[in-house]
């Protein structure tokens, strides 16, 4: 018989634990970078501000995923979860960067609806790019 730890039950548990504190740690990490606050512009209704957090979400539990297909202990999953997100946020910064006629966090926290989508499906495509990459 399996240890307690050893517990497929448990196991999910302890992956589904780590990735979420690790998912809400990587949107305060956003927030940061960010000039809008995520939460008090979806609570005034913002879509442009939702589709993009929901991008961001998606994104890194997709690498997540990625991570705990491929990786058995929580420190290694941990660990490419990380590296998955710093890419992921590197892309942000990229996007950022190829957009120099208007500033993205700009529209975004002026709801402006079509930046909100491409925000939210570069994060998302990009996460599974990132995924696969996850050795």
């Amino acid at each position: 018989m399996a240890s307690f730890w050893e517990h497929d039950m448990v196991k999910t548990a302890a992956n589904f634990s780590v990735a979420v504190l690790c998912l809400v740690i990587f949107l305060a990490v956003f927030e940061l970078v960010t000039k809008y606050k995520n939460w008090e512009e979806i609570r005034k209704g913002n879509v442009a501000v939702a589709m993009a957090t929901g991008g961001k979400i998606f994104g890194i539990a997709n690498i997540f995923r990625y991570a705990l297909e491929r990786h058995e202990s929580l420190l290694s999953m941990i660990g490419w979860g990380m590296y998955g997100f710093l890419l992921l946020l590197a892309a942000y910064f990229i996007y950022e960067f190829l957009t120099p006629k208007f500033n993205i966090d700009e529209e975004i926290a002026n709801d402006n609806r079509a930046v909100g989508l491409i925000s939210m499906i570069i994060s998302i495509g990009l996460s599974f790019v990132i995924g696969e990459g996850i050795q």
